[in-house]
């Protein structure tokens, strides 16, 4: 496993990547699969919309609160909402091109700063965070016990972090990770989450809500494509869904069989 050294230097590169999109022919077909395709299918279930509202509701009240928005490039679904009704919010990113668009959707807000720095880099010193809100992010750190740690002393009492990452727990997309990975153009910082990780997480915080989604309810990719019966099946999709969504909130085996994952954890 890297050393922080070694993964600082990788993460001059991620940040020359998410800088310029420099993606091969392979990675922009997976990305046109995975944007088009299972994004898609997210919005047409409701997934994207009930999970937002599930990290909203994790959020709380944050009038008393320091947010950290962390890897949140040009700023996601939540971004502004954190900034405007936090007491302090900061955003940052590698990439100087996603931190100076999140700045100008904030520079409304005296209290809201954006910042394009290493979250590792000693140069980051801001800590006592009552959340920290990472959006597809925590897997991009290979070295989960690294990234506990910093997440730890970057942790204000009580604090809570809230994830939201791929995971790679299931067969069949362990296999198409698999075979995806020696073409990958971000395989260096790309680390979808395995039981490992989730035991790491589980050792370092205290996990208050783990919610997986795409777990049956994957499957209805394929289908989405048949051109008849697309109503009966949709209703399907959603009753999948919305067992995917409550069975992995209760049975470790099923979050497993999931693609992604809303996960809330908090320090100890």
């Amino acid at each position: 496993m890297k050393s922080k050294e070694e993964i600082l230097e990788i993460n001059q590169r991620q940040k020359d990547f998410y800088n310029h999109k420099r993606k091969n022919l392979i990675s922009r077909l997976w990305s046109k699969i995975r944007e088009g395709g299972l994004k898609q299918l997210r919005r047409d279930l409701g997934i994207l919309n009930q999970c937002y509202a599930l990290h909203k509701d994790w959020l709380g009240e944050l009038g008393d609160k320091k947010v950290l928005d962390l890897g949140c490039y040009e700023g996601n679904s939540l971004s502004v909402y954190m900034a405007e009704h936090s007491k302090e919010y900061i955003g940052i990113d590698l990439s100087e091109n996603g931190i100076a668009l999140l700045q100008n959707k904030i520079k409304h807000i005296d209290t809201a700063r954006a910042m394009a720095i290493d979250f590792l880099s000693d140069d980051f010193k801001e800590d006592e965070f009552d959340i920290i809100y990472a959006y597809g992010v925590l897997h991009h750190f290979e070295n989960v016990p690294i990234l506990a740690r910093t997440l730890n002393q970057k942790l204000a009492k009580n604090g809570k972090i809230i994830g939201y990452d791929p995971m790679k727990t299931s067969f069949p997309i362990w296999v198409a990770r698999t075979l995806y990975r020696p073409f990958q153009s971000d395989a260096s910082w790309e680390f979808p989450f395995g039981r490992k990780t989730l035991r790491i997480f589980e050792e370092n915080f205290n996990v208050l809500e783990a919610r997986g989604v795409l777990g049956w309810s994957k499957y209805f990719l394929f289908l989405s494509w048949w051109p008849w019966q697309k109503e009966a099946i949709k209703n399907f999709a959603i009753k999948a869904h919305k067992f995917d969504w409550q069975k992995s909130s209760e049975d470790r085996r099923h979050l497993y069989r999931c693609m992604q994952l809303n996960l809330l954890i908090q320090k100890k």
